[in-house]
């Protein structure tokens, strides 16, 4: 017995809800660790949809709150932490979801590439047995079945199958990390999460585990959230970007307008953070940032990122500075065309 067939992509058995639903709607997201007495406020009402194929790069500083986000998806944070709003994936509210519902979920309908194999494989298990488990777990297949997905999946994702019975510290950084991809793609999911999945690796390695990840989540019909500090990363892997800082979204749009043009002061600090090769001009330009981002233990009035812009209002300071909706873009900035009607309006 082989057990029922598998579908190839996750398109193929994308078969509830409604059309034109998103795949994932998150509104009002708001995370709260506990660490202490005093609370830190990591996510600040955070409202980010994704469609069912799109891939959506979530960029910003160490600390804007953008793997807080992404973690929160799946329920993976700290038992302590406080997480409100709404994250409906599917049309379902997982916020609401009981711990049997949520375990049903991970793998086989969302996955996470996480940051760091090394530290995300268990070091005394096989890499063939890491990516069996979630197979022999979700689906009603035997060992033996298990064991050869394993093998294509080590083949599509460039690591040879004849080290399905190797140890994470028997491989390379690039191969662990592919590794990683494919445990994340065993259960054939809807959704894939990459926290930086590049980091710590060199730069040839890094542009070909980008290539491959994006290759499959389009072959299969995966949606794909990819988390990052590089702009110029997220552009080339992503359709849209969304830029946090101080644990809220201060501009979203299609990745190439938001490189391009950035709408927010913040976001055209990132865009101007990495030089263009080929370019004096860039290479020479000072970068990065006076100061250092807010205290997430403190509330927040007015814009974030108001002590640290070079535009900096009176009005900037005060109040909360709402998305201001730009055709397919929204950026939470007083400079943006039309936030003046915006606010007025309510």
């Amino acid at each position: 017995m082989t057990g029922p067939a598998v579908p190839d992509t996750a398109a193929e058995r994308r078969t509830d809800g409604p059309p034109g639903q998103p795949l994932l709607d998150v509104r009002d997201l708001t995370v709260t660790y506990h660490s202490g007495k005093i609370p830190v406020y990591a996510a600040r009402g955070v409202d980010v949809a994704l469609a069912p194929g799109e891939t959506l790069g979530m960029a910003g500083e160490s600390g804007s709150g953008k793997t807080t986000v992404a973690m929160s998806l799946l329920r993976l944070l700290p038992a302590e932490t406080t997480v409100t709003g709404e994250i409906r994936f599917r049309g379902e509210d997982l916020l609401e979801a009981n711990w049997g519902r949520m375990r049903a979920v991970r793998w086989a309908e969302a996955s996470v590439v996480f940051q760091g194999a090394m530290s995300a494989l268990n070091p005394v298990q096989t890499v063939g047995d890491q990516i069996v488990e979630p197979i022999l777990l979700h689906e009603k297949v035997g060992e033996k079945v298990a064991r050869e997905r394993a093998r294509a999946l080590l083949d599509s994702v460039g690591v040879p199958s004849r080290r399905i019975a190797s140890y994470p510290h028997e491989l390379s950084g690039g191969q662990r990390q592919r590794v990683m991809m494919a445990m994340a793609l065993a259960c054939n999911p809807d959704l894939v999460i990459a926290d930086e999945p590049t980091t710590a690796l060199d730069v040839i390695v890094q542009a070909q585990i980008l290539g491959l990840l994006t290759d499959l989540v389009r072959d299969r019909g995966i949606s794909l959230i990819m988390i990052s500090h590089d702009l110029s990363v997220l552009a080339s892997t992503c359709d849209r970007i969304a830029v946090m800082y101080a644990g809220r979204l201060v501009e979203t749009g299609p990745s190439r307008e938001v490189i391009r043009g950035p709408l927010h002061p913040y976001s055209r600090a990132l865009a101007g953070a990495f030089p263009t090769l080929g370019d004096p001009a860039s290479r020479l330009a000072p970068g990065g940032l006076p100061g250092d981002p807010p205290d997430l233990r403190e509330e927040i009035d007015g814009c974030p990122f108001a002590p640290r812009c070079p535009e900096v209002e009176d009005r900037c300071r005060t109040g909360r500075i709402p998305l201001v909706e730009q055709g397919d873009r929204a950026a939470a900035c007083v400079h943006v065309p039309g936030y003046d009607e915006v606010v007025r309006h309510g």
